[in-house]
This record gives structure tokens, sequence and C-alpha cells, in this order.
């Protein structure tokens, strides 16, 4: 089963750059991120074409994350535990059963946190102690999970074209590594790593002065899987390529394999 994430910025004006890579890289599970519509302005027809079934988080001009699958989708969740007054749309979770087997998927968009001296900051870090707390839920049900989306992590200098330029913002300070660090620790596999340890491997690049043009990125869009599907991994990688189109998402697919049967 091939289960990926693709911050799409705009699910509107980047459908064709999404329905292309589906046709060409047959994905079962889509996690997509930054859909920037609400629930019933999402473009259902073009993908359920192409065999998907659709869950949607949606929100207006922001956020906004879905989980397409050519399985049905069950047990659909909307929102992150532990914030009741939080109505950002950046959690949607569900369960796919196939093959006689089941996989529980979550689409992930955590907050930016920028600027760091801003309340902003605060809240992503709190959102991120509310995906531990959840996380730690989910993996006490012991049963295959990939918690999929734009982490807006970087987690080491590996993961960074230019550390230096990112020392004091949001996505790579301490304290975010180290909650990041924390989740992992739960007992969750990077995917994209345990099957690369190459350096500078990256899931955006800035439309800004020229980053695409010099490989000026970062990777943070991550795939973590709990040890029972960390046991089915067989690939993970990235596909680069699709930022070199027109008009294309800053962000790229990622993508992770588990055998499934």
């Amino acid at each position: 089963m091939k289960i990926a994430s693709f911050n799409v910025n705009s699910i509107k004006a980047r459908l064709t750059n999404l329905t292309d890579w589906l046709k060409e890289a047959e994905p079962d599970i889509v996690c997509l991120q930054e859909l920037k519509c609400i629930d019933e302005n999402f473009p259902h027809g073009p993908i359920e074409e192409l065999g998907y079934n659709v869950a949607v988080n949606g929100q207006k001009t922001y956020n906004g994350v879905a989980i397409l699958s050519k399985h049905p989708l069950e047990d659909v969740s909307r929102g992150l535990p532990g914030n009741d007054g939080d109505d950002h749309a950046r959690y949607i979770e569900a369960v796919v059963s196939a093959n006689g087997s089941v996989v529980r998927v979550a689409s992930i968009y955590l907050p930016n946190g920028n600027p760091v001296d801003t309340d902003k900051f605060t809240y992503k870090l709190g959102w991120m102690d509310r995906l531990i707390d959840h996380a730690r839920e989910l993996l006490s049900y012991e049963e295959p999970l990939v918690l999929a989306g734009d982490y807006n992590v970087i987690p080491t200098i590996d993961d960074v074209h230019n550390p230096a330029a990112w020392v004091n913002d949001a996505l790579f300070r301490p304290e975010t590594r180290a909650k990041f660090r924390e989740l992992i620790n739960l007992g969750l596999t990077d995917a994209f790593r345990a099957c690369h340890r190459e350096a500078h491997r990256y899931t955006f690049w800035d439309y800004q002065a020229g980053a695409w043009a010099k490989d000026n990125g970062i990777r943070i869009d991550h795939l973590l899987l709990s040890p029972q599907a960390a046991d089915l991994l067989k690939a993970s990688d990235i596909d680069r390529a699709v930022r070199g189109r027109e008009k294309p998402s800053d962000h790229v697919p990622i993508w992770v394999e588990l055998d499934l049967g």
C-alpha cells in the first residue's frame, strides 16, 4: 500500500497538478494539507473520478486537510483533541481497511509558528503537545499507524540547505525540534530517514529568491510510523520533480510503501 502526503497550497489552484500526479504515482491513500477551502467547495468530482473516496476538514481561505483513499474510509474524526476552542482545520484521521489489513492514517498541518516572539509560536508548541498526547493514545492501539503531513519542523541540519538562515525561525527553533523528538521518541519512525541517510533531500522550496533553482530547500513534510507500520516498511521517497512543473505548490509529495498484502 502506497501512502502519500502532499501540501497542495490551495486545492483550487493546484487541482491539475494534483490529479496529474495521482494518475502518475497511483497512491492508495493521500493526505492533503493547506486546502484553503471549505468542505462544500472541495473538488470531489475530479478526484472521485480517479477512484478515490474523500474525507475533508476544510476552512475558508486558510488551512484545511483531507484524506483520499482508494479503499473505504471508516471512523473519520476531524480536529486534534485537547482544545475544543481551536477552530483551525489542521487535523483529520481515518481508518482504512484493505486486503484484510487495517491502517489508521492522519493528515496533519502543524502550525507554522512565526514570528517566534508572538502567540503564534506559543500556539505551535501547544499544538505539538496535543499531538504528542494524541499520538500516545493512538500508539496504545498497537495497530499500523501513519501520521502524515506538513509538520513545519526541520528536524536536523541535514534537512536544510542553509542552517544559519533558519536559526531564529519557528520551524528550526530548539523548542520546536525538541517537541518533534519527543513525538518521535514515543516509538515512531521517520519513514524517509529509515530508508535514506543522505543529507539535503527536501520537500519544500520557497517561491522567493530562486530557492528551487538553487535547491535551497527544507524537509518539513514527514510520515511517522507506529512500530506495527514500521515493521511493514518497504520504501519511502520524495517526488521532487513535481516542484518543477507549471504553477506548482511550494511543497512536493512524500510517500511510503507498506507491505499490507
